[in-house]
């Protein structure tokens, strides 16, 4: 796969005999590519990103403000090591789960890992839900974006995530909250705040003084409010999104995931090829080469070569 170079540099032929004015090849200042995945939870951005990442030899820099702090994987459901592919990942599971980090925190450290991904002629992938993060980094920084909105319809997104709570208490979810749980636990900050943490409280508070049908009940109505709360989430999520593209007015490349999530297995894939992949690919690829209708041109760049051109007019005018 070739090299994506997130930096451009501009040449421009100097005809015999010059002339230019020289202020003309003062380049502009270049700014940084990044591609920044959105959606609400459990759409999809996690795949899309690693796609994204081995087609344009790109890292992942995660917006996801419950999956920066380290532990509860399962509760919070970071992607996992197979899922990775071998894609390096940044801010996953780094930050101290009782600390705040705070969206001036992930500006700074999200900064700092986009220059070094830059360095290295690599392209960043911001991918996650938190929408204040992102809101923040795109505009406390001097980046050129462009922004893949994953969406899924309301209603087939809902019966997924509650499909999916019940995969992660399968999976182990209540025993590895248990291991966390303090009775004096502060829900307000660092990981605690994860939707699947505070529910459980009340459960681990009474479960040792309950039979086993009451405990089973009670688990039930549990489970039932973090589904509740997971859903309610997504509409936040979409809410803040439609702000960004209604009245921030960002240009959000929306991408429809629904029919993969109505299919299974190699259907299910296909329509993610077609509807996702396919188009996000065509997309970036016109985003990194300034080409195509979306009007990715670096506005300054093009201002430059405009006003080069202009220059070599008319110094050939005055030979």
């Amino acid at each position: 796969m070739p090299m994506v170079m997130c930096k451009q540099t501009h040449l421009l032929n100097i005809p015999p005999g010059g002339g230019l004015n020289l202020q003309l090849l003062r380049l502009p200042p270049q700014k940084e590519k990044v591609v920044v995945l959105m959606g609400a939870t459990g759409t999809g951005k996690s795949k899309l990103s690693i796609d994204l990442a081995t087609r344009f030899h790109g890292e992942i820099v995660n917006s996801d403000k419950i999956q920066v702090y380290e532990g509860l994987d399962i509760a919070t459901n970071k992607i996992t090591e197979a899922e990775k592919r071998g894609v390096p990942h940044h801010l996953l599971g780094t930050v101290n789960p009782n600390s705040n980090f705070t969206a001036a925190n992930f500006t700074k450290s999200a900064s700092l890992a986009i220059k070094s991904i830059s360095n290295r002629e690599r392209l960043p992938i911001i991918a996650g839900g938190s929408n204040s993060y992102i809101e923040a980094l795109v505009e406390s920084e001097n980046y050129e974006c462009c922004f893949l909105w994953v969406d899924v319809s309301i209603p087939v997104l809902c019966s997924f995530v509650s499909d999916r709570v019940d995969r992660m208490v399968e999976a182990g979810m209540v025993d590895e909250v248990r291991k966390t749980f303090n009775p004096s636990s502060d829900y307000s900050r660092g990981i605690k705040t994860a939707i699947g943490v505070p529910e459980f409280d009340r459960y681990f508070r009474t479960e040792a003084l309950l039979n086993k049908q009451a405990r089973a009940y009670l688990l039930r109505e549990v489970v039932d409010e973090v589904k509740r709360n997971t859903r309610k989430l997504v509409r936040r999520q979409l809410e803040n999104i439609y702000r960004l593209r209604n009245v921030k007015g960002w240009k959000l490349h929306r991408l429809d995931a629904t029919q993969m999530f109505r299919k299974q297995g190699r259907e299910a894939e296909e329509a993610w090829e077609r509807m996702v992949a396919g188009p996000s690919f065509g997309i970036v690829s016109r985003f990194l080469h300034n080409v195509g209708p979306e009007g990715y041109g670096n506005t300054a760049a093009v201002k430059w070569a405009a006003g080069a051109a202009k220059g070599m007019a008319m110094a050939a005018a005055g030979h």
